[in-house]
This record gives C-alpha cells, structure tokens and sequence, in this order.
C-alpha cells in the first residue's frame, strides 16, 4: 500500500522561513530585554506556535513579564512578518517544481502552527496555491504540534488513509508519529526536493 497523500509543514520546508521569523521576534523582544538568540531559536521556538513561543520566553524572564504587556509586539509581529516575506519571498526553484509535480500524483495539504494569513498568501504568490488541496493552520484545531490534531485533521480534510508527513522539526516530527502516519524530517528547506523524490522511488511495503 502505498502513500495517498503528501502533508507538507511550511516553515523550513516549503519555504526557509525561520531566519525571517527570528529576524522579527529578535527586533521585537528586545525591548522587554529578551535577547533571542539563533541557536536557541532553533532549539526551542522552531515548531512551535508565535504564541507559545512568546509565551514561554516572557514566562522565564526574570522578572517574568506580564501576556499584556507583550500582546502589542504579538500583534505586530504577523504583518512585519508578511511584509518581509513578500518582499524577499524565500522560495527555492527546485520546491516549487517538485510540488507541481507532485500534486498530478498525490493529494497535498500544508499543514503548519503559522497563522493561515502568513501561510496562504505566501504560496498563492509562488504560483502553488492551486497544488494544495487542504490547508490546516495555526489555532484551526483544538490542539497544536506536537499533538496528533493538525495532521489528523488534514487527513481527514484529503479523506487520506495513508499520507507522509514532511516535517523538519521536533514537534512536528512528532504531530505526525502521534497521528500514526509515515515521517519524512528533512535535513533543511534545501534538501526537500531531493529527499522527497528519493524517498517517494523507494519500493514501498506491501501491508499483509
């Protein structure tokens, strides 16, 4: 039995978002003395949703800083986020081929803790949207990565028995093992397209 459907994450997968994502965060926590750095980011924050990130950093500082007083730099984070990515969107060549390829074979959905507004947009302007059959973004499920919900619900939006979930961090490495499905973790956003294609040639296990 082979795969029915492709479950693509869109932050370092689709496209190598997080450099911009942390380049906005760090101009924005400095203020309240939060010195984000990129290791860390990358640790920790990568997966994760800007609320739960935000969240966890104020709630470790010391003194730990009040939601309210970090709610304004949330809220502008996703347009200062937007803008940037439009204005350098950082899609590589060989994605957006391997995804065009692809959607004549498989069932595709994005599937990403990123708010739909900093997901869709995005890939409707790199010529992809049509590809995808599904989207599932930010809080549009009870619970986030790493729990099962978005990949489920996914899933269940493609009516896909067996998908394969592309993933490339902790958390939504495990979203999809929870969910029972198939994982890719890809080594970068770089990489997608050859590793994709190498394993999708592979001989696939016939299920007794």
């Amino acid at each position: 039995m082979s795969w029915d459907a492709l479950l693509f994450d869109f932050d370092g997968v689709l496209a190598d978002t997080e450099p911009i994502h942390f380049a906005c965060w760090r101009e924005l926590l400095h203020p309240f003395g939060i010195h984000l750095e990129w290791d860390y980011y990358q640790r920790n924050c990568v997966g994760v949703s800007d609320r739960q990130m935000v969240e966890r950093l104020a709630s470790a500082h010391h003194p730990p800083i009040p939601w309210e007083d970090v709610w304004p730099q949330y809220q502008r984070k996703q347009p200062m986020f937007r803008e940037r990515l439009m204005a350098d969107p950082p899609f590589l060549q060989e994605t957006l081929d391997c995804i065009r390829e692809l959607s004549g074979r498989y069932k595709l959905a994005v599937v990403s803790s990123s708010s739909r507004t900093e997901v869709e947009p995005p890939i409707a302007r790199a010529g992809i949207r049509d590809c995808f059959r599904a989207f599932v973004c930010g809080r549009e499920v009870p619970n986030l990565k790493p729990a099962p919900d978005p990949y489920l619900k996914a899933a269940e939006l493609l009516a896909a028995r067996r998908p394969l979930v592309i993933e490339d961090s902790d958390a939504g490495v495990a979203s999809g093992k929870a969910a029972g499905f198939d994982v890719l973790r890809v080594s970068g956003a770089d990489r997608v397209a050859e590793e994709l294609r190498a394993i999708l040639a592979r001989p696939q296990i016939v299920q007794p």
